[in-house]
């Protein structure tokens, strides 16, 4: 079984689900991925060039005593498992935004993370009653069970009989 069929505690695999199938109160767990010291070194390059996320020997002398992932970087590890694993590939019409982002903990090389989801609440949008809204809080947990990253994230999604 492909990670497009398991449906991971949901009535339904993540690509035939729709809002109906997302239940206030769930929790899941996905994960892992590993953080590499080229991958935080080339995500800072492009997007976030400051000397402690792209240059391992002026980071040892900066704030964190070492390299760290850019938090955007993080909250891009976050988003991957999050549209891998729990967000509808059939129904999701996008965000609206996040709420409450949170880097807790700095995230270095070699760091393994996991997502670790609670669906908050479920609506049917008054505008449009063939979509619904899901907010969820998420945490990316590093290896030592500690948070690195907090935040709700908010989804638009179709309903089943919208389809």
């Amino acid at each position: 079984m492909n990670d497009h069929q398991r449906t991971d505690g949901f009535t339904a695999p993540v690509d035939d689900r729709y809002f109906e199938d997302y239940t206030a109160g769930a929790t899941y767990e996905y994960g892992t991925v590993a953080v590499t010291e080229q991958e935080i070194i080339g995500f800072a390059s492009q997007y976030d060039p400051q000397s402690f996320h792209v240059d391992p020997v002026a980071a040892k002398q900066g704030p964190f005593g070492g390299l760290v992932a850019s938090g955007w970087h993080t909250v891009a590890l976050m988003m991957q498992l999050f549209a891998r694993h729990y967000l509808s590939t059939v129904a999701s019409l996008g965000s609206p935004g996040v709420d409450e982002l949170r880097w807790l903990r700095p995230v270095r090389p070699g760091d393994r993370l996991r997502l670790r989801l609670h669906t908050l609440d479920t609506r049917l949008s008054r505008s449009d009653p063939r979509r619904g809204i899901v907010r969820t809080h998420a945490e990316l947990i590093d290896q030592s069970g500690e948070p690195v990253l907090r935040v709700t994230v908010v989804n638009l999604l179709r309903t089943r009989d919208s389809a």
